[in-house]
């Protein structure tokens, strides 16, 4: 079976496997997914209804589309399976900023509202995190229908106000949605076009969005991003199954995995590279030349300027100076854990405060890799909790405790109880917490003075074990599970240079949070706690105990 290719997705495949456009390794992956797609499935593409739509970009400033764009809306818009359904209802659109990514928000919106489209009260939803960035593509619409000359004739088939803007004929409505819960619930989208998915933390409001969703004939999802600072929400999770679609690793479900960025970041100094982020770049002559002053100031101050590789070139970037590691080695921590029953492990301990957060890692090694299980406790009452912006509540491994602190013992009953399933060989905590961790300690069999299982650590004994935490993250060598809270944590981390008091450079880091109140780094620290004596591991496991499978 093999389906004609209509001529617009035809030539981006064709410029992309050609090389005639510089395309990222995502890219080239898509075409492939594509071509493969329309080899095996019977698919249509509406190559007259797609005509119509792309011939509304007239009434817009930038009067026609770029060859991307007319792939994209071949594929999202008009490509159907031979049950007349949607082949790709969903769209993940990530692109480097001044691509045109609110142009063309005004270009699908108004394309599913005009006559072109059909289905009655199809209301096109804008969804953002703020006014502005909901609102700006609804601002393009009305503009171009209020320009000189097109007002008359677009009044036949279009009615709006500031707020909103109606296809006559259908009746669909477009607006701008934003996180206000007001009128959420009883949406009835045709489309709920997301702008801006990296500002997302979790998914309360995607899913108050969505669930008004399938009320109207052919249901859409699109997600149009650069990339952000937001680590662990709903974009990381957008992209890691867009990467599996796009490896053959797992069924598509619907969704086109449009993505483009640098595929390293040593590509960055070659400007001809800078389209695979933005395909609109060999267009807009003017946009090359903001972005190449930009990446003169960016060489200059690399860490003050991370949003250059984070929005231009959507590989994010933490403050070179002081990450920890890079977020994709944090993010490689995602694996499977295997069945640690009857493991030895060693349990490090880390809190700042009993009136914040408080954490617990258990810690497991076989050979080289490092394998970790974290629970954390969460005070309500802590003052610093309207400042923590995470999906904690979401957590499984975050306990929420509705007192004026965290009890010592809620942490070594949990100690106790998870020790039953392994082998502790000894327990590390810091110096100074170790007093009001001591009674409730000894009450579960460790202490410090008479049986020698509590190791109380010092800064310079994390300075020692950082250069092995450093390896394993390089190597790849941690797996930690879906523990999203510990992957934050870390990602809240930096590195300290250690100086001498006369200013000399020990060539040693420690660690400490990259702001203070809202970025908690208690689960990764006891991480670190955990690592200081994970010599106590013996390198063999005890016979009689299932490994278990990695996968």
């Amino acid at each position: 079976m093999s389906c004609e290719l209509n001529p617009r997705i035809l030539t981006y495949l064709e410029q992309v496997e050609s090389g005639t456009i510089r395309a990222c390794e995502d890219q080239k992956l898509l075409c492939a997914y594509v071509r493969r797609c329309f080899e095996t499935e019977p698919l249509r593409t509406d190559g007259e209804q797609l005509e119509k739509y792309l011939g509304l970009a007239r009434y817009f400033p930038f009067e026609t589309v770029f060859p991307w764009e007319a792939f994209l809306f071949a594929l999202h818009l008009c490509t159907f399976r031979a049950d007349g359904m949607p082949r790709w209802p969903d769209a993940l659109v990530m692109l480097g900023r001044g691509a045109g990514k609110d142009g063309c928000i005004a270009l699908e919106s108004m394309a599913l509202l005009s006559p072109y489209h059909g289905i009655r009260g199809y209301d096109v939803d804008i969804c953002a995190n703020n006014e502005e960035q909901a609102m700006r593509p609804l601002f393009d619409v009305v503009e171009a229908l209020e320009a000189p000359g097109q007002t008359a004739k677009l009044k036949r088939h279009f009615y709006w106000t500031k707020e909103q803007v109606t296809g006559l004929k259908t009746k669909s409505v477009m607006k701008g949605r934003t996180n206000s819960p007001k009128g959420k619930d009883g949406l009835r989208s045709g489309v709920c076009i997301f702008n801006e998915i990296h500002q997302y933390e979790n998914y309360a409001n995607i899913n108050v969005f969505t669930t008004g969703l399938g009320k109207k004939r052919h249901p859409r999802r699109t997600y149009y991003t650069t990339n952000g600072d937001v680590r662990g929400g709903p974009l990381d999770d957008l992209l890691e199954r867009a990467e599996g679609i796009l490896r053959r690793e797992e069924p598509d479900g619907g969704l086109l995995p449009f993505l483009c960025r640098l595929d390293s970041k040593e590509e960055v100094d070659d400007e001809a590279n800078w389209q695979k982020a933005n395909p609109s770049l060999p267009y807009r002559p003017d946009l090359m030349e903001e972005i190449r002053k930009e990446y003169r100031e960016w060489k200059q101050k690399p860490g003050q300027l991370t949003a250059f590789m984070t929005k231009r070139m959507n590989l994010p970037q933490s403050d070179g100076d002081v990450a920890v590691t890079d977020w994709e080695n944090i993010a490689a921590t995602k694996r499977e854990l295997p069945d640690l029953e009857g493991w030895q492990c060693t349990v490090g301990i880390d809190f700042a405060s009993m009136r914040d957060w408080a954490s617990v890692n258990f810690h497991f090694k076989r050979g080289e890799e490092r394998f970790d299980v974290s629970h954390s406790w969460l005070c309500l009452r802590s003052p610093d909790l309207g400042r923590v912006k995470a999906p904690w509540r979401d957590w499984p491994e975050v306990t929420p405790v509705d007192d004026v602190e965290i009890s010592p013992e809620l942490l070594t009953e949990y100690i106790a109880q998870a020790g039953q399933h392994c082998v502790i060989r000894k327990l590390a905590l810091d110096n100074f917490r170790y007093a009001l961790m001591k009674r409730a300690l000894e009450g579960i069999g460790f202490d410090a003075a008479e049986r020698k299982n509590i190791q109380l650590i010092r800064p310079s004994d994390i300075m020692k074990v950082q250069p092995v935490i450093d390896s394993c993250f390089t190597r790849r060598l941690f797996t930690w599970g879906d523990t999203p809270s510990l992957r934050w944590a870390a990602n809240n981390t930096k590195l300290v240079r250690s100086g001498r008091k006369d200013g000399t450079d020990t060539g040693n880091y420690y660690y400490a949070k990259i702001e203070g109140k809202s970025r908690k780094t208690d689960p990764f620290m006891a991480l670190a706690a955990s690592m200081v004596i994970e010599e106590e591991i013996p390198d063999v496991i005890p016979d009689g105990f299932d490994l278990g499978v990695i996968t």
